[in-house]
């Protein structure tokens, strides 16, 4: 403590430094209750910095595996050719060929499907005895043989039909896994068949894992020409496109001249929207979720802080009484407690945030995510801390700095 003059009055005032050693002298007198008014600013800042993190990080997984699905899957539709038209079809079953060769495209197939052919009575024998209901109502396309990787699927037995098999006008097919698990068969290595209109076709192969086009799990897929011999499935329906992330908007304006140049405007094009704003969008409103509850933990914190303060300074009215006896201005006083408090906050922002930030970082390893960490966050926080401390101390620090010299004297401490 030292005096200045001003004016002829002998004001006393405290050194910054002095009024820090108080402060913190203060709050390690009692390190066991500073430690658990700490803890509850611990909490609140890890409930903050985790929320928020882990919201960041989450948001950004399911709106990554969106994108990787749907921002880059295009599809287009081809009308019928009219009745009696000499023309021929507007798409060929080489025109995935030409599409194929567009930048950004990394998988394109054509699909065949017609209304008779949505739900064809399969067999999986050509025994048909009275009552019998062992036929499945299943749906037959016809497909190039690059569909497997148009629709995101795998082979789980056997293999697709190739060229050589489109060639030949094969009697072969692939099955859906569900129309696989309908018709009982699991494998292919003993030359299962199938019945179609009294027809049998050797199944080849099932395929499952299917992501886009789920529908096709249910079906029976047969080769083009073979489609077209038996079941007059020729005219291509659909092409379906798979792009890089970002190209599926200049794909989606290609795809139609490359597939019909004569007639780009009779074809459908189905493309994503831009996704930018949908990202944004499904991001804040996670965080925002999460930093309500966050801030909920934290005022918790702050309460915590509050009251122990409160406890704090009726317990040390006897040395108030003293400090303002020997010259301490209600300012300084209301400073010490105001500085303890902050002091408190700031530890517990400080260790909350390492905390926080160390779990983030886990749950993303444990589920083999990318950790998404705003830096802001990491450095806001120990800020946070210290300003929730301050705000829980100011009523603590003026009831304090009231405290008149000769009644907080008489005071028991």
């Amino acid at each position: 403590m030292r005096a200045a003059t001003a004016k002829g009055i002998d004001r006393p005032w405290m050194d910054p430094r002095d009024l820090w050693t108080e402060a913190l002298a203060g709050v390690l007198a009692r390190p066991v209750r500073s430690a658990l008014t700490t803890l509850g600013t611990v909490l609140g800042i890890t409930t903050l910095v985790i929320t928020i993190g882990v919201a960041s990080t989450a948001g950004n997984q399911i709106v990554g595996r969106f994108d990787a699905l749907t921002a880059t899957s295009v599809s287009v539709v081809v009308p019928a050719a009219p009745p009696g038209a000499d023309t021929g079809p507007l798409v060929g079953w080489s025109g995935p060929d030409a599409v194929a060769r567009l930048a950004g495209v990394t998988s394109v197939a054509a699909v065949a499907d017609s209304e008779a052919t949505a739900n064809v009575q399969v067999r999986a024998n050509d025994v048909v005895s009275p009552g019998d209901t062992s036929a499945q109502s299943l749906a037959v396309v016809a497909a190039s043989p690059s569909l497997p990787a148009a629709v995101r699927g795998k082979m789980t037995a056997g293999r697709f039909y190739d060229t050589g098999n489109i060639a030949r006008h094969d009697r072969v097919a692939v099955l859906g896994d569900q129309a696989a698990r309908l018709l009982g068969i699991r494998r292919v290595d003993d030359g299962p068949a199938v019945f179609l209109s009294g027809q049998s076709y050797t199944v080849i192969g099932i395929l499952g894992g299917i992501q886009r086009e789920q529908r096709l799990s249910t079906a029976v897929i047969l080769p083009p020409t073979t489609a077209a011999d038996r079941l007059d499935l020729s005219q291509v329906t659909r092409v379906l496109v798979n792009t890089s992330l970002g190209a599926a908007q200049q794909v989606a304006r290609q795809a139609p001249i490359a597939l019909a140049p004569s007639h780009p405007d009779a074809l459908t094009v189905l493309a994503p929207p831009d996704l930018s704003k949908a990202r944004h969008g499904v991001q804040s409103d996670v965080n925002g979720l999460f930093l309500v509850l966050g801030l909920v933990s934290l005022v918790v914190g702050a309460i915590g802080i509050a009251n122990v303060t409160l406890v704090t300074v009726m317990e040390r009215v006897g040395e108030i009484g003293l400090r303002r006896a020997l010259g301490a201005s209600r300012r300084q006083v209301a400073g010490q407690f105001l500085l303890e408090s902050t002091t408190i906050g700031l530890l517990g922002g400080v260790i909350g945030a390492a905390l926080g930030i160390t779990v983030v970082v886990c749950v993303a390893v444990a589920k083999e995510w990318t950790p998404v960490l705003d830096l802001n966050l990491a450095l806001g926080a120990p800020v946070a801390g210290a300003v929730v401390g301050l705000l829980a101390g100011l009523y603590p620090s003026l009831r304090a700095a009231r405290l008149e010299p000769v009644d907080a004297l008489r005071a028991p401490s």
